[in-house]
């Protein structure tokens, strides 16, 4: 960020530069001012040298102060979202210095004032915000080993709060996604999430100073209206901070907040930032266009459905109840009343109807801070008219909707008020005119008319000073620079009457006016400018006027959502075959048939399998071959519980699923360079975190631990971690490993079972089954993998023949380094004798010509190719 610039004396100064030395003290030292002048937005000094690295902007300077030149960068003002999309993207915050005076009536500098700041978490411009996601800003305040988190999404009003354990902190940012996060300038978080951090004084954090600015927000008395009582301390800390915030940098108007809601963190099914990672829920290990959950998913039509589809993704329930409510809903979608039409039809009649339908969420919030531009509301206004259309739609085809439809219709003065008030087609802003419609203003009309109607002035005037002067070729004009002129040739211009006077001589012509045209083009322009005002002003008053609705409008987003996402959810589930799963009480799992919903559609035929975890069966030992589906099949597991958990149907032929307080994952291998951690460390990071939170509620997946370390100790540590889970943490499990020891738990331990991954050697290589059978399988096909992966047939012969040794003395591998090196042959054949032996093979086989053999010579030669195979 800028480093903290100290400003000139202010004598030195002119009276401009003063004006922008205290709007950027207002801003802050780390916030980027950008400063009005006329049709361009300025930085200066540091912020121009900044912003001109980032935006490639051409860095020049204006005037000098204490001998040095004043840095300037400047952007067209037309052209503010798309550079303030890269600048908060860098992660900067940008103060807004608005022009709020008229230039033709001030004296000295026009009067500007910061009209807001945008930080990365305080967005709410469409142009700016992704679409299928929120921006979030969260402010942590902690005591002890307690923190009082609230996080605030400006783009739809959404003020929430929660209380829960210092050490739960990462695992909340990674659930929340905030895009800002407020913490006191004392403080020294260590987060493994990233984005943009912000400090601000400790003294924000005051009790009492919070609990009254909360107080004065919401224009309430006791603020245990919203379950803040006094033993929620943390919350209303981190609450009245956060507000104090918004109000700072907003400026505006937050008719939009209506409550803050307590959130209880035992709402929701644990899922720690690695689970989040290694299911690829919303974002793909491969690539960043890789296919996830939500991608699979998202067959939504809004902006609104998306964000809720994602938001249910990452915040799977715990309650049945809740989630039975859901599964109703999208059951409801798929058993239309309407039987003239096929399911298929229906929902995509419904999609198609959906489309057209803009963002009322975060509509509604820009009416409530009275941002919103004309093309946006009159995108409001349409998608009003369309919502009709939706519901009636729905009434018409689905006579047993659970989902409440009556907001729509109390929106119908709404979307009279903006028909008669908005035109059909308006500009993009205001200061463009044609926004307010013809017949909802009188006096805006009548100005119009004036302005308009100028054509057939002009046309009589001329024709009537042709009849007086009697020169035919005299021309009543308009141009920009000289306004209203009459143009006459030079050779009749001494025949004008005295009332003309000259206004301009060019080469072949003359151009004068008159008394009467001057005071035609003075009421003509008074006219334009006079209805721009107008509209200003009516615009301005429409937007005081629909603050009656804002509620509305977001209790009909909140509709739209929802019917967007049970209706994306049934369309999927009826397209892929997917079934409604059963919740039932206790800690179980019974998936028979069970899909990947993601692997399944990438592939042409998946291979389905069953999985049954229960109290009494509570850990599963995977063994197979590398690529022969195990971590697929631990991953479908995990996916199918969390899709059942969050409402959806699921790809199965049935489905039982129990209560799961939490999913943990360690899969995968990678390091953390810059953290200083290999692989191996990063692996029992993650090993060491299941074992301390998981629960006898939880699922957990463990794929291949201790691979990362020699065989001893890697051997050693799966079996005691694996131990570990089953007899103390009770959790249900699925451990895949290569360590065959590992089956040997079944025979010692209740609970616990084996299954394998089968595949099958063919003449034609290793071929993977992906069927999950009963018992341990009975090799590892390491080497045929790896002959896959094509490695040279030399070290392929090489390992064969070590394995082969190592069989034939019968070691395993607790004691495979009792094996003397001199019983082993590891010798490798000599590259280049290798290839002479190829290029023997190919000369032969080009010297064949199979027209000319005779059968007997066929046949000596297959024995000589044979000849040829075995020495290779």
């Amino acid at each position: 960020m800028n480093k903290k610039f100290s400003p000139p004396d202010a004598a030195s100064l002119t009276p401009m530069m003063q004006q922008y030395f205290n709007l950027k003290s207002q801003a802050g030292d780390d916030v980027l001012l950008m400063f009005r002048m006329g049709d361009f937005y300025e930085m200066f000094y540091d912020d121009a040298q900044l912003a001109s690295r980032i935006l490639n902007l051409t860095l020049t300077k204006r005037g000098h102060t204490g001998g040095n030149d004043i840095p300037m960068a400047g952007i067209p003002v037309q052209s503010l979202d798309q550079y303030l999309s890269r600048l908060v993207a860098s992660g900067l915050s940008v103060a807004i210095g608005e022009q709020v005076g008229d230039p033709a009536s001030s004296k000295g500098p026009v009067e500007r004032k910061l009209v807001r700041i945008i930080t990365p978490g305080t967005i709410t411009d469409e142009n700016l915000l992704p679409q299928k996601s929120d921006s979030l800003i969260l402010c942590i305040y902690s005591k002890g080993v307690h923190s009082g988190i609230t996080w605030l999404n400006l783009a739809n009003g959404d003020f929430a709060s929660s209380e829960i354990l210092s050490k739960s902190l990462d695992q909340e940012l990674y659930r929340l996604s905030p895009a800002e996060i407020i913490v006191p300038e004392s403080s020294n978080y260590k987060f493994s999430y990233k984005c943009t951090i912000t400090k601000v004084p400790d003294w924000h954090f005051d009790l009492k100073e919070c609990t009254l600015r909360l107080k004065e927000f919401f224009k309430i008395d006791d603020l245990s209206v919203f379950g803040l009582g006094v033993e929620a301390s943390l919350n209303i800390i981190s609450a009245g901070c956060l507000l104090r915030y918004i109000v700072k940098t907003q400026n505006e108007n937050l008719g939009h907040i209506k409550k803050i809601y307590i959130e209880s963190e035992s709402r929701f099914l644990g899922l720690d930032p690695f689970t989040r990672k290694n299911l690829e829920l919303t974002e793909s290990l491969s690539s960043s266009k890789g296919p996830t959950l939500f991608s699979t998913l998202d067959n939504c039509e809004t902006g609104m459905g998306s964000r809720l589809l994602r938001n249910w993704i990452h915040n799977p329930l715990k309650n049945n109840s809740e989630i039975n409510e859901r599964q109703t809903n999208v059951s409801q979608f798929l058993q239309p009343t309407n039987e003239e039409f096929s399911i298929s039809q229906i929902l995509k009649t419904l999609k198609d109807q959906l489309k057209p339908i803009t963002d009322i969420e975060r509509l509604s919030s820009r009416v409530a801070m009275l941002t919103i531009k004309p093309k946006e509301l009159a995108k409001l206004r349409d998608s009003l008219h369309t919502l009709e259309v939706v519901r009636k739609f729905l009434l018409e085809n689905y006579g047993n909707l659970s989902i409440n439809l009556e907001c729509i219709p109390k929106a119908e003065e709404l979307k009279e008020y903006l028909s008669r008030a908005i035109a059909t087609e308006p500009s993009t802003q205001i200061r463009d005119g044609g926004v307010i419609a013809k017949g909802f203003d009188a006096e805006l009309d009548d100005l119009r008319n004036t302005s308009s109607n100028n054509g057939s002035f002009l046309l009589e005037y001329e024709t009537k000073l042709k009849e007086a002067t009697g020169i035919s070729l005299l021309r009543v004009e308009y141009n920009r620079v000289q306004g209203f002129f009459i143009e006459i040739p030079k050779s009749r211009a001494e025949n004008v009457p005295d009332t003309f006077r000259r206004k301009q001589t060019l080469k072949n012509v003359e151009r004068f006016t008159t008394p009467e045209l001057k005071q035609w083009e003075d009421k003509i322009l008074s006219a334009d400018e006079r209805a721009l005002k107008r509209e200003k002003y009516l615009y301005d008053e429409i937007l005081q006027n629909i603050q009656i609705w804002v509620s509305l409008l977001q209790d009909i987003a909140k509709l739209v959502a929802s019917i967007d996402v049970y209706s994306a959810l049934a369309y999927h589930a009826y397209n892929n075959n997917w079934i409604k799963p059963e919740l039932v009480e206790g800690t179980s799992i019974a998936i028979e048939q069970g899909r990947h919903p993601v692997v399944e559609r990438t592939i042409e035929k998946f291979t389905a399998n069953d999985c049954f975890l229960n109290s009494e069966n509570r850990m599963q030992i995977i063994t197979g071959p590398n690529m022969g589906g195990k971590s697929t099949y631990m991953r479908q597991t995990a996916l199918i519980v969390l899709l059942a958990r969050m409402g959806s149907y699921v790809p199965a032929e049935s489905a039982s699923i129990g209560e799961v307080d939490a999913i943990f994952t360690r899969i995968g291998a990678s390091d953390d360079l810059a953290g200083g951690r290999s692989t191996f460390m990063v692996e029992m990071i993650e090993a060491a975190s299941i074992l301390t939170n998981s629960t006898n509620g939880s699922l957990v997946l463990m794929d291949e631990i201790g691979r990362g370390t020699s065989t001893y100790d890697g051997l050693s540590l799966a079996w005691a971690i694996a131990c570990r889970l089953l007899n103390h943490n009770k959790s249900l499990t699925l451990f895949a490993t290569h360590y065959f020891e590992l089956t040997r738990l079944v025979d010692e331990y209740k609970g616990i079972a084996n299954v394998h991954l089968s595949a099958v050697e063919t003449s034609d290589g290793l071929v993977f089954m992906h069927e999950v059978h009963d018992g341990p399988a009975n090799k590892s096909y390491g080497i045929q993998v790896a002959q896959k992966a094509g490695l040279p047939m030399a070290v392929i012969k090489q390992a064969q023949n070590v394995l082969e040794r190592l069989n034939q003395s019968n070691s395993s591998q607790m004691d495979l380094f009792d094996t003397q090196v001199s019983d082993i042959d590891v010798s490798f054949e000599d590259p280049a004798e290798t290839r002479d032996k190829f290029k023997n093979l190919q000369d032969f086989i080009s010297d064949i010509d199979p027209d000319e053999l005779s059968p007997r010579e066929a046949l000596e030669t297959l024995y000589r190719l044979k000849d040829f195979s075995s020495n290779i």
